[in-house]
């Protein structure tokens, strides 16, 4: 009996080791499709509105218009912002080496040696690649895009026959479950990516104000780039405070103002961080530590699509099991909600 069970752990942790290398190796259309099906359950309510007033192909390409774009618009912003930003480091990098001698040599007058710790990592053109590569791969991301929009016209054309096909399944139990997730997920998707919204944006404008009141230059690109980047859960507001502190230091050259950046930033990130869950409330039925694991798990696998829609694709995964009482014992286990019992 031991032995039996051992061999269906064994088994089960293979399957598990299958199904994520799978998930990492065919990231090139796998993440798409996800982000493609993420799409249409936050626009289906507008296709469906449009479906009731004129002919369904019609009602698609106005569905697809609105969404490329808006997300077009949204793009433009958050590469014209950062290539500002980039701009600018790249002809102010000998900046950061001048405040790293002048920091070192301040320590080491106060018998603190840090130089040769230091200098074999420390190097400006190291800062430079790492925010080039990173532009460079939000540029990737609009091949990302190209594939996702295709997925997206396809699948959008075909909800209404899939939805059917669920209905009409043998077995009516797993059919209805199926049907009944969907509509949960949906509604679980549109208020997430509602409130997500909803913090960025702020946090957005309260940046954007706070670098103007300070006298940072690009307050507008520093206030689009808090907003882009707080759509990725706990590490887009850790980079957005990193880049804007180091920015303060080079610009100001005063480490005091890079100081009051740093403790205002990380107050605002604070105050998102801890409004957020809770006006989410019950609704997206995750626990704070599987929201912290969806998004460096799916980071890890897919990158940064990944971190994005991470907390979405767990939030999918428990509503279904939730459905059905052979797997709610999971959704119950990972959910962020008290148990009935308790």
């Amino acid at each position: 009996m031991v032995q039996d069970r051992m061999i269906e752990v064994l088994i089960g942790l293979c399957t598990a080791i299958l199904v994520f290398a799978a998930l990492y190796f065919a990231r090139s259309i796998l993440a798409p499709v996800a982000f493609s099906l993420f799409i249409i359950a936050i626009v289906w309510p507008l296709q469906t509105t449009l479906q009731a007033r004129v002919p369904k192909l019609f009602a698609l390409a106005i569905t697809i218009v609105v969404t490329v774009v808006f997300i077009t618009a949204l793009g433009s912003l958050i590469i014209w912002s950062f290539g500002v930003v980039g701009h600018w480091l790249f002809e102010n990098g000998a900046r950061f080496q001048t405040l790293y001698t002048q920091t070192t040599h301040w320590l080491e007058e106060h018998d603190i040696f840090v130089t040769g710790a230091l200098s074999e990592y420390f190097d400006v053109n190291w800062l430079i690649r790492a925010f080039k590569q990173f532009t460079g791969q939000l540029h990737g991301l609009v091949s990302f895009a190209v594939v996702t929009l295709m997925f997206l016209l396809l699948a959008l054309l075909e909800v209404d026959t899939a939805r059917g096909k669920l209905e009409r399944l043998e077995n009516k139990e797993l059919g209805q479950g199926l049907v009944q997730a969907t509509k949960t997920i949906a509604a679980r998707f549109r208020k997430f990516m509602f409130i997500r919204s909803a913090m960025c944006v702020m946090t957005g404008i309260v940046i954007w104000g706070f670098a103007s009141i300070s006298g940072l230059e690009f307050a507008s690109a520093w206030g689009i780039i808090a907003f882009a980047l707080n759509y990725i859960p706990f590490i887009g507001p850790f980079v957005a405070t990193g880049l804007l502190t180091l920015f303060a230091i080079a610009q100001s050259e005063s480490w005091e103002l890079a100081v009051i950046v740093f403790i205002y930033l990380n107050f605002i990130q604070f105050l998102t961080g801890y409004i957020e869950p809770r006006v989410a409330g019950a609704t997206l039925s995750i626990s704070p530590f599987m929201d912290l694991f969806a998004v460096f798990f799916w980071m890890l696998l897919w990158g940064i699509p990944g971190a994005f829609i991470g907390v979405p694709i767990v939030v999918a995964v428990l509503t279904i099991c939730d459905q059905f009482s052979s797997t709610r014992w999971i959704a119950e286990l990972f959910s962020g909600q008290e148990s009935a019992q308790a």
